[in-house]
């Protein structure tokens, strides 16, 4: 089983070659807005899911092929929850100048264990929605150890330990966080937790539960505009100058799969790649939310999650 896919575009981070510790879909929480689907095993205690060595091998492998922006731990589950992150972080480090960073949602770091394991990371970017525990519980859906102002005094906790930069992202859901109060409540958090960048996200691609629905640009940008200098709007696909260069083959699959749905035969002959760089291409672009998979008479097609002209 592979372990590292891509790089694959991030809306944050550029060209982003991504490391998947855990099992899908392995987390803590079972949010609604999650591109990668219902978690399936939702859990709070750490485990060593994949082996250290044969994660750091297969991005040494990859960096022989490709300079990424960054190397991000994220996946299809909650990377906080291997129990040796640490090694791989620091192991990734020994062969690598390249950034690395951890996706987190967060909620583990009351742990002192699990936030002593991350602090070898160059960008830690953890999730928080709300200051309310009934709005938290009601996107997040977490595991019944978990509540907001546990994983809040984790995060602050984090951030007094921490030497790198922390990124916040907030993620909104129309009619259920953007209220003036959910806002105001929000800020007071920020300002505890005080990160270097505040980013504002929202649904951009089908989430796991159809009540997760997109806000749009302009409340976006008076929230923006309301939490000040750090925060900016991530929401938007980015696939512009550099990234495009950079990705020539991801590009020309998205384009095909626009138009049609693709079989993994039909992928790999297309595009000229072997079984196995077919399905680190699919594998990254899934995780991403780029695309999704659906069976049909027995096989397997992949479709896009965006419209032609988009």
């Amino acid at each position: 089983m592979a372990h590292v896919f891509g790089p694959v575009p991030s809306r944050r981070l550029g060209l982003s070659l991504g490391v998947d510790l855990i099992p899908a879909k392995t987390c803590s929480f079972d949010c609604l807005y999650c591109q990668v689907g219902k978690t399936t095993k939702r859990t709070v205690d750490p485990e060593p899911f994949v082996p250290v060595h044969e994660v750091v091998e297969e991005v040494r492998k990859k960096l022989l092929k490709c300079v990424p922006d960054a190397i991000t731990l994220a996946g299809s589950g909650e990377p906080t929850l291997h129990s040796e992150i640490d090694l791989v972080i620091t192991s990734i480090k020994k062969i690598t100048d390249t950034r690395v960073v951890v996706l987190t949602n967060g909620s583990l770091f009351w742990k002192e264990d699990v936030r002593n394991r991350v602090l070898e990371a160059d960008v830690i970017m953890p999730t928080l929605t709300s200051a309310y525990d009934h709005t938290f519980r009601m996107i997040h859906r977490p595991h019944p150890e978990l509540d907001l102002n546990t994983i809040v005094d984790g995060l602050t906790k984090l951030r007094q330990d921490y030497k790198g930069q922390m990124f916040l992202e907030l993620v909104f859901l129309a009619g259920i966080n953007d209220t003036e109060k959910e806002i105001q409540g929000l800020k007071v958090l920020i300002d505890r937790i005080s990160p270097e960048k505040i980013q504002l996200n929202t649904v951009v691609r089908p989430p796991a539960d159809s009540r997760a629905l997109s806000l749009d640009i302009k409340k976006l940008e008076e929230i923006m505009v309301y939490l000040g200098k750090k925060a900016e709007i991530v929401a938007e696909p980015r696939m512009t100058g550099r990234i495009i260069e950079k990705s020539s083959l991801i590009s020309r699959f998205l384009e095909m799969v626009k138009r049609r749905p693709l079989k993994p035969d039909d992928i790999a002959s297309s595009l000229n790649l072997s079984v196995e760089e077919m399905e680190d291409l699919v594998k990254g672009l899934l995780i991403k939310g780029y695309i999704r998979k659906q069976e049909h008479s027995g096989a397997i097609y992949y479709l896009s999650n965006e419209s032609v002209g988009q």
